[in-house]
């Protein structure tokens, strides 16, 4: 009876992890399967619910991953990889009923107006798709920060300045660090002087730096051109009160990091 008990809780706490999407597609399925086994239904629907729980469990991905459930700061690149993998699977199988409605149309088997809402259901799957590589594209740029930073705070540590140039061209010294309270000031400062929001790619820590071993707490990384005006004004901002910053024109070897500024000190390891 107790490991009857201890099975049925554990059930249960894995339904409360799946959406109601999820759980109604599972459900369809053992329906569907228990008619399939008694002759009730043809083989093909047992098919057909299998790949309506799949696409339940990809709609939920993308529920965690894309539609603001995870902030792109907690975003990991395991979890960027799969809301992309998710976003093109819908896609590929939305495209697939489509191919289908068509031939029945085209037997004379159904009407048109039998599948309208199909091809609007395809436009949603493809706009959720291209905002999956948006943001997935996002985390990567994060990524590339945190490894040109992590290789300049390598070399900065080894004193190789020939070597740390290659990743961060300058550092400027201060005394004081950037609080919450400060990033508001600056971004609505930023705003006001060149109409429109100030590129944050990273702000504080992140799943990427905390994967990287980094702790990146304090820190806010800016992916704009640091000799550009929106750059050359920030670098002045920052200077002005005495906030430290890296600025970074140049990729590390063979990546595609795009140059940024680097607000405060250079992260540290965790375990330091």
């Amino acid at each position: 009876m107790k490991r009857l008990l201890v099975l049925a809780v554990a059930v249960t706490g894995l339904a409360a992890d799946e959406s109601p999407a999820v759980i109604r597609a599972r459900q369809e399925l053992d329906r569907v399967r228990g008619l399939v086994a008694a002759g009730a239904l043809a083989p093909a629907r047992l098919a057909e619910a299998q790949q309506g729980l799949e696409d339940a469990s990809d709609e939920a991905v993308l529920e965690r991953t894309l539609y603001g459930r995870i902030e792109i700061e907690d975003l990991s690149e395991r979890q960027a990889d799969d809301m992309v993998a998710a976003a093109e699977l819908r896609v590929r199988r939305q495209h697939s009923k489509l191919a289908h409605a068509q031939t029945l149309i085209e037997q004379g088997v159904a009407a048109r107006t039998d599948f309208s809402g199909l091809e609007s259901e395809m436009e949603q799957r493809r706009l959720a798709l291209d905002q999956a590589y948006a943001r997935a594209a996002l985390v990567r740029e994060i990524v590339e920060i945190a490894q040109a930073e992590a290789l300049a705070a390598e070399h900065e540590r080894e004193a190789v300045r020939e070597q740390a140039s290659k990743a961060a061209e300058e550092y400027v010294e201060g005394d004081r660090l950037l609080e919450p309270k400060g990033l508001k000031a600056l971004t609505l400062a930023f705003e006001k002087e060149f109409g429109k929001p100030m590129p944050v790619s990273a702000r504080g820590s992140t799943a990427v730096h905390r994967a990287m071993g980094f702790d990146h707490t304090g820190r806010v990384d800016v992916a704009m051109n640091p000799d550009a005006p929106e750059g050359v004004w920030l670098r002045k901002y920052l200077e002005e009160r005495a906030i430290p910053y890296y600025v970074f024109r140049a990729a590390i070897p063979g990546k595609a990091t795009a140059p940024h500024i680097h607000i405060g000190p250079g992260s540290t390891r965790i375990s330091d």
